[in-house]
């Protein structure tokens, strides 16, 4: 029975894409990398999914172990390395506000261990990788799937990292790795059941609505007309991943998840007071007083609970092309949904969820 490796179980991505992966592959395993920290959560995860697919019983296996270590912290993994056919390395740390030496240590060096990993494994077919759009930084412009080395300026040491890790990625696909590059943009919950696992991202900006009255005021950077905001719910991103990966002439590319008509700021803050019942009233901010006062004006983060790193991508300068994620997905009914179509659904899921939190999982 073959082997297909993962990292970044029981993440967000992770816990929906494993099933899927699986049942496509009807002769294989699936075995799991997983920190002993996170070892409960994950033995309730697969609990889940075999109560759901009863055909998946007995076919998913935890291993207790750690990217940021040689050999995955699994020794000499002489068996697994020899098993291994497939590995989707999906386990990053999802934070604005990681701290370069975090962010290093799991994005960059844990990407080198996997690879390693990976060029060790006899019989090996493919590595499935899952960057970010946001590997552009702030570059201005338009940036295709083939471009990586721009130029560019990051705004935090995510992206940074991000950067740094498909570039190792990349080496290794020049050196002979067979491998597939993903790049979501900023995801958010299921557009059919609003389900997420942390709130972040555009969701800070729902819950410091909802908690005002029915005139809500929004602080605004920059020019609403002039920058879009990319998003996509978790089912694009899972069903692209499982058709993508099942693809021979998928091999040796990299796919922008991305939505190729995103809304501009003024139009997603109109669709989000639509969807949370607020009439916004917009404050315009210099992007640095903004993100200043979030950070050293007492009392403003505690009431606006919104890291200062998440108003940059409000004067996001970059556009994603989608072409080879457009192609090789025609015909296959997978697409983007608009944002307008799923904004309430996401926002009652907000509404019905405050125990969620905004914490990266590390």
């Amino acid at each position: 029975m073959a082997t297909i490796l993962f990292t970044g179980f029981p993440g967000f991505l992770g816990s929906a894409l494993l099933p899927r992966v699986l049942e496509r592959s009807p002769g294989s395993r699936a075995v799991c990398l997983v920190q002993g920290k996170f070892e409960a959560m994950a033995k309730a995860r697969v609990a889940e999914i075999e109560a759901a697919r009863p055909a998946l019983a007995g076919r998913i296996e935890l291993v207790d172990g750690d990217i940021t270590k040689p050999d995955l912290g699994l020794g000499a993994a002489r068996k697994l390395r020899g098993e291994t056919a497939e590995l989707y390395h999906l386990a990053a740390v999802y934070d604005l506000s990681v701290r370069r030496k975090a962010g290093m240590a799991i994005n960059v060096d844990g990407t080198r261990h996997v690879l390693d990993f990976a060029k060790k494994c006899g019989g090996f077919e493919r590595l499935h990788y899952v960057s970010t759009c946001y590997v552009s930084g702030r570059y201005a412009g338009i940036f295709r799937e083939e471009d990586l080395e721009k130029g560019q300026r990051f705004n935090n040491y995510y992206e940074e990292t991000k950067h740094l890790a498909e570039l190792e990625v990349r080496r290794r696909m020049e050196q002979g790795l067979p491998a597939t590059i993903y790049r979501p943009s900023v995801v958010v919950g299921d557009s059919r059941t609003g389900a997420t696992q942390k709130f972040d991202g555009p969701y800070f900006a729902v819950r410091w609505l909802l908690r005002q009255p029915g005139i809500a005021m929004m602080p605004v950077v920059g020019d609403p007309e002039a920058f879009r905001v990319n998003l996509v719910p978790r089912d694009f991103i899972i069903d692209a991943m499982t058709h993508l990966s099942g693809l021979a002439a998928s091999l040796g590319k990299t796919y922008a998840l991305a939505d190729p008509e995103p809304l501009t700021v003024a139009e997603l803050l109109e669709v989000v007071g639509e969807a949370t019942k607020r009439r916004i009233v917009r404050i315009p901010m210099p992007l640095a007083a903004a993100k200043a006062a979030l950070d050293y004006v007492p009392g403003v983060h505690w009431v606006m609970k919104m890291p200062s790193g998440v108003v940059d991508y409000f004067v996001h300068p970059t556009y994603y092309t989608t072409a080879n994620a457009a192609a090789d997905l025609e015909g296959s009914g997978i697409r983007v949904p608009p944002f307008r179509d799923y904004a309430r659904i996401l926002v009652d899921f907000v509404r019905a969820h405050p125990e969620v939190s905004s914490a990266a999982m590390t």
